[in-house]
């Protein structure tokens, strides 16, 4: 999950310039029930960790926006103020096919000294909130890039062409002009983001009036654009291949400069099709929620006055309600609202879970535990009893994290994401471990030995299995501890006799030499070993591990069930 850090100065004045008082404790108290994780609050300091599905709260002024609604109760509501300004920009034909997306907009009387903000400050964290979008909405750049230039410096109207290899401008960072081919092999952008463009002969650029280029999307600006202390006059371009990736980029970098006092003026933009329209749209999204899904969901009714109240703190606004439906207005920013459930749960957090009231249940609880239940009872006490901590971490993952980082193949055929939020969760997992070695990575700052374990379900050939794995970090472990845990571990299941055979080199995340398999009554049911250095170097840890995976169907199988 990305994680921002903000000054709790900036938070403070943003805050007062609405009449508000910045209240730390209550930050600490009230944000989390937002959907935040907070690493850090003090004095100077908020570092928190936002979720995947709420990218409009990745950066100090849209989340001092979002802390107005929320914990203030003063709703800026959902509509974004857009004048018209005079400056159009066009998209040739051939962009289609390269890069058919392009929207911009412009920021006018950003002013920093108004509210006593440093200008470094200002522009260092403008430029990690591209990287932070970049990262959550814009899929490392594919679906949507973002590009931000000083508008004193341009000449519109601008232009959206596709040049060749051979095109030179002077790119930010540089001093001498560069070929397009040349950026893509010696430029550090370049190198880093060249895959978006593979096998193209022509490159989108965007130019002015005089034919300067001032972005070569979705690589690098042009130098003579870069954003400086002087800056108050923004132009803001976003390209890409999904639109609502692109708009809510647009939106949500316009949003950041607009709470800064900057005013926001919409681009009228030919598309590649020859379409027409105005960017950014500041009006919101009307969304229907049924009803019956609200008070089924929630378990009650809620009163207009409390609708009203619960959308309020979350941004939007309540428009109406009859008995079948319930209409809302939502900001256009609002990128996570695909389903009418995610406005009840919107709902829920507004309102608070802890007052949507008690209930009991009105049918017979009386069963008998299911045949599965208790090899998991079993596992999670020998767990337990080996000081392990039970962790539960998310099924979805990506392709470097299950298999390349780990060195594992594929199990049957993969289920992918269609839709995914982010390049991190891509995937349903086939492993457990990567995720342990993740939740080990986030928290390498606490002290040693870590030891932990999963009991969750992954998903081969697009079925559900269900497995068992755990890792230990600690100063002086080695083969030797983590046979003996296994040991262990087999004791408790009542597995009198067993084998443990030797793995191959380079199977799996293992140390070549200090790794093997399990065999129990002819049946494979897991593997562990030492994980290899430089698999953990990887996943930025630099600590001895050692850690174990196994398969539950097949351990029920090998192990008959004392029970």
């Amino acid at each position: 999950m990305p994680t921002i850090s903000v000054n709790q100065d900036l938070i403070a004045k943003l805050l007062d310039v609405h009449g508000l008082k910045h209240d730390i404790d209550e930050i600490s108290d009230q944000l989390p029930l937002l959907g935040t994780d907070i690493d850090r609050c003090d004095e100077e300091t908020l570092d928190i960790e936002i979720f995947p599905n709420r990218p409009d709260l990745l950066s100090g002024e849209t989340l001092s926006r979002a802390i107005r609604s929320f914990i203030h109760h003063q709703n800026p509501g959902p509509q974004l103020e857009v004048s018209d300004s005079s400056i159009t920009m066009t998209v040739d034909a051939d962009l289609i096919d390269i890069r058919p997306i392009i929207l911009g907009a412009v920021v006018k009387n950003v002013d920093l000294e108004k509210l006593n903000i440093e200008s470094d400050e200002f522009i260092k964290s403008l430029m990690d909130h591209q990287e932070k979008l970049h990262f959550a909405l814009g899929r490392g750049r594919k679906r949507a890039s973002i590009g931000v230039h000083d508008l004193s410096t341009l000449h519109p109207p601008f232009r959206v062409k596709a040049v060749s290899g051979n095109e030179k401008f002077v790119p930010l960072a540089m001093e001498e002009p560069m070929s397009i081919n040349e950026i893509l092999v010696n430029h550090p952008k370049g190198v880093e983001y060249a895959h978006l463009l593979e096998g193209y002969d022509k490159f989108p650029v965007i130019i002015d009036s005089e034919d300067n280029i001032l972005s070569f999307p979705p690589i690098i600006n042009g130098k003579h654009t870069t954003v400086t202390e002087t800056t108050t006059d923004f132009f803001i371009d976003v390209t890409g291949w999904d639109f609502r990736s692109c708009e809510a980029s647009l939106m949500l970098i316009a949003l950041q400069l607009s709470e800064l006092g900057g005013s926001i003026e919409s681009i009228e933009i030919t598309d590649c099709h020859g379409q027409v329209n105005k960017f950014p749209n500041g009006s919101p999204v009307e969304h229907v929620l049924p009803r019956k899904m609200l008070d089924g969901l929630l378990g009650r009714e809620l009163s207009d006055s409390e609708l009203t109240k619960s959308i309020n703190r979350m941004g939007g606004s309540f428009v109406s309600r009859n008995s079948e439906q319930i209409v809302i207005n939502m900001p256009r920013w609002r990128f996570d609202i695909l389903h009418p459930v995610d406005l009840v749960e919107d709902i829920a957090i507004g309102h608070g879970f802890e007052d949507l009231g008690e209930d009991i249940p009105r049918s017979p609880m009386t069963a008998k535990p299911r045949n599965d239940a208790n090899l998991l009872r079993r596992v999670r006490d020998s767990m337990q009893g080996l000081g392990m901590m039970q962790i539960q971490s998310l099924t979805l993952s990506n392709d470097d994290d299950q298999f390349n980082l780990v060195r594992w193949s594929n199990v049957g055929e993969v289920t992918r994401i269609t839709n995914p939020i982010t390049i991190d969760h891509t995937l349903l997992r086939q492993y457990l471990l990567p995720g342990l070695l993740r939740l080990l990575s986030s928290n390498r700052h606490h002290d040693l030995p870590q030891s932990v374990y999963e009991l969750g379900t992954v998903v081969r050939d697009h079925k559900n299995c269900s497995r068992l794995a755990f890792l230990v970090a600690e100063r002086t472990g080695g083969f030797a501890a983590i046979r003996g845990r296994i040991q262990a571990f087999l004791r408790d299941l009542g597995a009198s006799e067993y084998e443990i055979l030797a793995l191959p080199d380079n199977e799996g995340p293992w140390l070549a030499g200090r790794a093997a398999k399990i065999m129990v009554n002819g049946l494979h049911i897991g593997c562990f070993g030492e994980i290899d250095p430089h698999v953990g170097e990887l996943f930025e840890l630099k600590v001895p591990m050692n850690g174990a995976e196994f398969c539950l169907h097949e351990i029920a199988k090998a192990i008959p069930d004392p029970v």
